[in-house]
């Protein structure tokens, strides 16, 4: 079994994070600047689901790339869907 020494694991580390893939808001595109009335669809609950973890938990702006408007438009939308029962509060045992 070869043991990595610590130069070689700092390598290891710098190239997976030149392979990373930067996020990009999936609302605005590659527009400069989004469309006036900032909104996010309560009833789209496929792009809700994958804005929240496993526990019910927003996901942060650094793990879906989501812009500071879209993201607060993200949890107004995510609130809605929670009061209309769409989506839980909590997350299923």
């Amino acid at each position: 079994m070869s043991q990595y020494t610590k130069a070689d694991i700092k390598k290891l580390r710098k190239k997976r994070a030149r392979l990373k893939k930067k996020l990009r808001c999936r609302f605005t595109g590659n527009a400069k600047h989004p469309p006036r009335p900032i909104f996010v669809d309560y009833k789209d609950l496929k792009t809700l689901r994958s804005m929240i973890d496993r526990e019910g938990n927003l996901l942060s702006r650094r793990k879906t790339g989501t812009c500071a408007k879209y993201q607060r438009a993200v949890r107004l939308a995510v609130l809605r869907a929670r009061f209309m029962g769409l989506l839980p509060y909590v997350a299923e045992e």
